[in-house]
């Protein structure tokens, strides 16, 4: 369901939305637990905001919240509604401080999700941690005065030993 699946994105990057549904699925009522506002926004409510996401609405539904959305002037994305899209959501990979997008302007989520699995097993959870490592010895190599040279060929020979090179079919 692609609420839930908004909702686990938001939820990854520590934020609490609100949530409205007038017919949550089980799913989704698990998930939102008590934050979950059985009703869908009013304009009220809308006025409160500065941005809507829109999922598993009926087609007339989404097309009613859209406009009321665009009255209290929020922007608006409606999932897979182009003309009800103020903005396009990037399938994004997060590896603590290393964040990975792919987006396709809207015209094609399937390919955006399917490059978003592909980023997801090239780039593995090792990397949040590689990152913190990185960031501690770039700021100690900089203390000790090297140069951005040394620092990125340091950052690069660590990158290589631990996931191997860049281009696996060509030299770095």
């Amino acid at each position: 369901m692609l609420t839930v699946r908004r909702l686990n994105w938001f939820q990854g990057l520590g934020t609490i939305p609100l949530i409205f549904s007038d017919r949550p699925e089980p799913d989704l009522s698990a998930a939102a637990g008590p934050d979950l506002i059985p009703r869908l926004p009013n304009l009220e409510d809308l006025a409160g905001l500065q941005v809507v996401w829109v999922a598993d609405l009926e087609p007339d539904e989404a097309e009613l919240l859209g406009a009321a959305a665009r009255e209290a002037k929020v922007l608006l994305n409606t999932e897979d509604v182009l003309p009800l899209c103020d903005f396009h959501t990037p399938a994004i990979v997060r590896r603590g401080r290393l964040v990975l997008s792919a987006g396709t302007g809207g015209g094609s989520p399937a390919a955006a999700s399917y490059v978003r699995e592909r980023l997801t097993a090239t780039f593995p959870e090792a990397w949040a941690e590689m990152l913190d490592t990185l960031t501690a010895e770039r700021l100690a190599q900089k203390q000790a005065g090297a140069s951005m040279a040394e620092m990125r060929a340091a950052a690069f020979a660590k990158l290589v030993a631990a996931f191997g090179p860049p281009n696996p079919s060509g030299p770095i």
